[in-house]
Order: C-alpha cells, then sequence, then structure tokens
C-alpha cells in the first residue's frame, strides 16, 4: 500500500478521473433518455392528430347524414341550408362565449402579484423608517 503525497495525488488523480468519466456516463444517459422519451412523445403527436383529423372527417360526415335525413322531409338544397344555419348560429354561440370568457380574464397582469409585491415595498419602508 502506498502513503504519503504521492499516493495521495495518484488516489485523488484516480478519484477526479473516475468522478470525469461518471459525470459523461450520466450525460450520456440523459441524452439517450431525452431522445427516447421525444421519439415516444413524437409518436403520441402524430396518432394525437390523426386522431383530430379522424374527427373532423366523422363530424363531416356526421352532418352529410343529417343533411341526407332532413332530405327525405324537405328538398335537397333546404336541408343543407338548414345544417348550414345550424353550424353557424353554433359557431355564433361559440364566439359570444368566447368573447364573454376573454373579457373576464380582464388585463394580463398579474395584478394579485403586483398588490402583494406593493404591500411587500411599503412594509419594507415601513421596518426602515421605524
Amino acid at each position: 500500500m502506498t502513503s504519503g503525497p504521492r499516493g495521495m495525488r495518484a488516489s485523488a488523480r484516480l478519484v477526479a478521473e473516475h468522478l470525469s468519466s461518471l459525470v459523461r456516463l450520466q450525460r450520456e444517459l440523459a441524452r439517450a433518455e431525452l431522445e427516447q422519451k421525444g421519439a415516444t412523445a413524437g409518436t403520441g403527436a402524430a396518432l394525437a392528430l390523426a386522431a383530430v383529423l379522424l374527427v373532423l372527417y366523422g363530424v363531416g360526415f356526421g352532418l352529410a347524414a343529417l343533411a341526407a335525413a332532413l332530405a327525405l322531409v324537405v328538398a335537397w338544397w333546404l336541408a343543407l341550408l338548414i345544417v348550414f344555419v345550424l353550424l353557424l348560429l353554433f359557431a355564433v354561440a361559440l364566439v359570444l362565449v368566447s368573447r364573454a370568457l376573454f373579457r373576464e380574464t380582464g388585463s394580463f397582469r398579474p395584478e394579485q402579484a403586483m398588490e402583494e409585491a406593493r404591500l411587500t415595498k411599503q412594509v419594507m419602508r415601513n421596518f426602515r423608517a421605524g
């Protein structure tokens, strides 16, 4: 067993090399893990996009079926016009609800946080003055 300054230096160098290797391996592991997670997330996003596209086609076919069912009672052009007006009314209702929600939010300033900061500043001034 080596003792003394040379043994300590060699041991310190060995520990530093092992630590450097450990850090490098951890970095490589993190990169590999992120690559795997990124690939999985990308696949999930692609499948979600495909699902949204299929839902859009499904809604279109559903509206066509509604128009076809109405056409059994009224003329085709009137059935299509009724479905069109229903879609417009639904869109207008969504716009009105979204507008109300946007107005409810007010400004995008963090008013509570700003008020808390103002009060904290006031307390600090009083503390220094008193």
